[in-house]
């Protein structure tokens, strides 16, 4: 019967081919040890350079959509302005509540590109709030914020514009020791 798989050598004791044997297989594992650093460089070399590339993907997004986003803030901040006047007539009333619905929408397609408001409540986050103006205050401790001047928005977890807040200050009459 005949195979097409070679015989194997067989090893005879004191033959003199056990050294040559061994260096080739240092030699072996050695190449082999090589060429698997080799790929785990190149896996690492790929894995930063996919890295590097989406960084600079999303860079370029920001880059381009964060002043639109910032020019329908703005409009956003109209719409606030325009809700803030006083209705006395029913036209008025008519007037703003087409006003707030518009904002309502605009509110909505904001959200739906993850641009969220910044919490104004509570204690003064110097990296999320701009403080406008402090006051003093008996009633709340110092670094509380009192009131919401510009709303804050966020987008995709970055600051987008800081919330422009009223900071609580100590009373002027308070001693310090």
């Amino acid at each position: 019967m005949h195979t097409d798989k070679e015989p194997e050598p067989q090893e005879s004791q004191g033959d003199g081919n056990a050294a040559p044997r061994a260096a080739r297989a240092a030699e072996l594992e050695a190449r082999v040890a090589e060429l698997e650093a080799r790929w785990l460089r190149t896996q690492a070399d790929y894995q930063n350079a996919r890295r590097r590339a989406q960084q600079e993907l999303e860079d370029a997004l920001l880059r381009t959509t964060q002043p639109l986003l910032e020019e329908l803030l703005l409009v956003c901040d109209y719409l606030d302005m325009a809700l803030s006047t006083p209705c006395t007539s029913a036209d008025a009333k008519n007037l703003a509540a087409g006003v707030q619905l518009t904002r309502s929408k605009l509110v909505q397609a904001l959200e739906l590109f993850d641009v969220r408001p910044i919490p104004t409540t509570g204690k003064f986050d110097p990296a999320r709030h701009e403080a406008g103006e402090t006051r003093a205050s008996a009633d709340q401790p110092p670094g509380t914020i009192l009131a919401t001047v510009r709303a804050g928005y966020t987008w995709q977890g970055r600051i987008l514009r800081p919330a422009r807040v009223v900071v609580a200050a100590a009373p002027e009459n308070a001693e310090t020791h």
